[in-house]
């Protein structure tokens, strides 16, 4: 890269975008953040911010809170991501999810705008056990979610930006789509055994039903509709058709990802 190139992360404060910039900054790679906290501010629902962000970029890390499979959000990332080409930028590496028929409309918008695209396509994050959305359950000790048996190939966010990373700053990846998965399949409740391993604590694995999760998700506040959304985004991903690893990390870094025993002992070990 040259020091007129300019990446701009989106979602720079979030959970994968502040790992990515932390990784592009320890490289040197001139950056700028992009998130509702930010300056300048950007909010995917008031367009008056996208240019001033999109000033002098030349590639981009591009995710959609809360999820690239959302309705709506194909059409927001496409037009995010034409309005970039047309201001300058051309490299977009785009992270998605896996099993998910939204967030593959939102790669074909991204496509159709003729950037130099990577797609990086991701099983559930292990780091939503420790930041946010389970994490006060996992303090609790009663974890409680809409996955029974269901076996899931958990991502190590370190991988992810890892991968983020090289996919944007080295040659050969223009063009790739990723799979990037942890390097087994394990249900909900052999997860939180590993978490509750690591702290030496009793903590318990529950499944509910998705009815169950979304009147929760109520309760404590959610919009009605998001929360249908999000249950139904989970009843979607959660049925087995993710149940399969992806070589991505693999792929990019030459190397095995890590597992979730080692991602539970680095983040919980008393």
């Amino acid at each position: 890269m040259t020091q007129n190139e300019l990446t701009l992360v989106v979602g720079g404060t979030g959970k994968t975008g502040r790992r990515v910039a932390q990784r592009l900054t320890e490289r040197g790679v001139p950056i700028r953040l992009a998130a509702r906290s930010t300056e300048p501010r950007f909010d995917w629902d008031d367009e008056s911010t996208w240019a001033p962000v999109l000033d002098g970029v030349t590639s981009i890390y591009l995710t959609y809170a809360p999820d690239a499979g959302f309705p709506g959000a194909a059409e927001l990332i496409g037009a995010f991501a034409r309005r970039a080409v047309d201001a300058g930028a051309r490299r977009i590496v785009l992270l998605t999810g896996r099993g998910e028929a939204g967030a593959e409309r939102s790669e074909a918008a991204v496509a159709a705008t003729g950037a130099d695209l990577t797609i990086l396509r991701a099983s559930f994050f292990a780091q939503n056990f420790s930041e946010d959305m389970l994490i006060d359950q996992v303090l609790a000790g009663q974890v409680a979610f809409p996955a029974d048996q269901v076996r899931e190939p958990f991502v190590d966010l370190d991988d992810l930006a890892d991968v983020a990373v090289a996919t944007l700053t080295e040659p050969g990846h223009i063009g790739r789509t990723y799979d990037v998965t942890g390097p087994e399949l394990l249900t909900f409740a052999e997860a939180v055994a590993e978490i509750a391993a690591a702290t030496g604590k009793d903590i318990h694995y529950h499944p509910i039903s998705g009815q169950e999760m979304q009147a929760g998700l109520t309760e404590a506040g959610l919009p009605a509709d998001f929360a249908a959304r999000l249950v139904e985004l989970f009843a979607e991903v959660l049925d087995g058709r993710n149940a399969t690893l992806g070589d991505g990390v693999h792929q990019v870094l030459n190397r095995t990802p890590r597992t979730f025993s080692t991602f539970a002992k680095t983040t919980f070990t008393p």
